[in-house]
């Protein structure tokens, strides 16, 4: 069988809704996740009540591991700045809610808040001006490397 046949038979069987693999019964990790959530949080908050079931123990151990993590490379107050910033351009009015209160818990200012939201307005702009006008590619990647090899030069000699 062709790769491409064995592509189109994969994908029809998908749009059939034929189970593929097994599906994931109570030993998905759900009631542990549950439990987790619950010990972690204080309490199993809607957003991780709505979510299915079978993905939930994957889901929130992507949220714990990296967003909850106090040991990875961004500290919190970077984490939830990043996380408004890009709130804000979704826009998703309960993620700027939680990310503007979890950046203020870890320390941020209302400043740096203002000033996140401003930057992601900023690169919303100039995205919107290089795709609409069809900027050339190569050419903006070799001028931004030329501009911060000068700024890293001038960085070199400043007194």
């Amino acid at each position: 069988m062709t790769p491409i046949r064995t592509c189109l038979i994969f994908a029809a069987a998908l749009t059939a809704g034929i189970a593929l693999a097994a599906p994931l019964h109570a030993d998905d990790g759900s009631a542990a996740a549950y439990k987790d959530i619950e010990a972690t949080l204080g309490q199993v908050p809607v957003m991780f009540k709505a979510f299915p079931a079978v993905g939930i123990a994957g889901a929130w151990t992507e949220f714990k591991s990296l967003q909850l993590n106090p040991d990875t490379a961004l500290d919190g107050k970077t984490k939830e700045l990043l996380g408004l910033a890009v709130s804000s351009q979704i826009p998703c009015q309960y993620c700027i809610y939680f990310h503007t209160a979890a950046a203020k818990l870890n320390g941020a200012t209302d400043e740096e808040i203002r000033e996140a939201v401003a930057m992601a307005s900023i690169v919303r702009h100039w995205s919107t001006v290089l795709n609409g006008l069809q900027v050339d590619p190569a050419t903006f990647r070799q001028e931004t490397d030329d501009i911060l090899a000068r700024a890293a030069r001038m960085a070199k000699t400043a007194p």
